[in-house]
């Protein structure tokens, strides 16, 4: 007699989060590799998006610096600005993976990636400046992060004077806090360095409004299986 034995479901291997680390990682090692200061500059400026004036949001397309809105969230200006961004994105991105599926992080990341970088390229103080880093990507995924995991917690490191003491707090309540600070940067943010505070909170929103419309999906999906 044949005996149907249920098989041990696999898995499901999760690449996108990955594959955007290696990229941003690979990108900047061929930057800085053989490179002087002068032709990095020149890297940035080239691969980089660059904030103009609002009404000429149109010259992008005829300049054909479209592109670079995407190509930017891969290019970082320096070592610490991809380590840091690289600690959010898989703080953030792994889960939101898990949830989301690869393609849909995938399209989270590069689409909130582009509309955040094209907002600051329109709302920055001044024009002609370099706008990189994959903030707006991950900015997009912690807002995915909060609309997917409302109840999670998070792990933070509070100083207790001479000690470190790790906590777990409310997730929405330390998003909610990193929300409300990069819209106070956005107006005061000039005055603590060269930040694209106005890439942060629109990818942020970006990514809310995308996650509420893979909601549906994914339930199908999960009732499915």
């Amino acid at each position: 007699m044949f005996v149907d034995l249920p098989t041990r479901k696999q898995p499901k291997r999760r690449w996108a989060a990955p594959l955007l680390a290696l990229i941003a990682i690979g990108v900047y090692v061929w930057m800085a590799w053989g490179h002087g200061d002068a032709e990095h500059q020149a890297l940035l400026q080239r691969w980089g998006a660059v904030s103009g004036n609002p009404t000429d949001w149109h010259l992008l397309w005829r300049n054909g610096r479209f592109l670079n809105l995407v190509t930017a969230l891969f290019v970082h200006a320096s070592l610490w600005h991809l380590i840091s961004n690289g600690l959010f994105l898989i703080i953030f991105g792994v889960p939101a993976e898990r949830a989301l599926g690869s393609w849909r992080l995938l399209a989270l990341f590069l689409i909130g990636g582009a509309l955040a970088n094209f907002a600051a390229a329109l709302l920055m103080d001044s024009p002609g400046r370099v706008i990189v880093g994959a903030s707006g990507g991950i900015s997009a995924m912690i807002g995915a992060y909060l609309v997917l995991f409302p109840n999670a917690r998070l792990g933070i490191v509070v100083p207790m004077g001479l000690w470190l003491e790790f906590v777990r707090a409310p997730a929405a309540l330390l998003i909610g806090l990193w929300a409300a600070l990069q819209l106070v940067f956005t107006f005061v943010g000039p005055s603590f360095g060269a930040v694209a505070w106005w890439a942060h909170l629109a990818g942020f929103m970006v990514g809310v409004v995308m996650a509420f419309g893979f909601r549906p999906a994914l339930a199908r999906k999960k009732r499915g299986a």
